[in-house]
């Protein structure tokens, strides 16, 4: 690193008493649309790992529904951004 140091969502917020609402930026595949997206136009899906880790959302423009991955910062981000996570938990089996 160069000698910066990493902050999380939570300490960044910490002490914030009004956030204005968060936007996130996307772009479709499809139709190559850019726009911008609040926390309830967002799907967060938390597997047991990456592959079953993603977001989702529905094209503004072309109405297209679109999944990405999601890695552990892109999870934090969405989170701390207000996006709801659904979390799934891998099943187990009994001996």
């Amino acid at each position: 690193m160069s000698g910066t140091d990493e902050v999380s969502v939570a300490s960044a917020f910490y002490g914030m008493t009004r956030v204005d609402p968060v936007v996130f930026k996307a772009a479709c595949p499809d139709c190559r649309a850019g726009f911008e997206l609040a926390a309830s136009a967002l799907r967060l899906v938390v597997g047991a790992t990456h592959r079953t880790t993603f977001y989702s959302f529905t094209c503004p423009q072309c109405r297209s529904a679109v999944r990405k991955p999601a890695g552990e910062r892109i999870v934090e981000l969405l989170t701390g951004g207000g996006v709801r996570a659904l979390r799934l938990h891998a099943r187990t089996t009994g001996a």
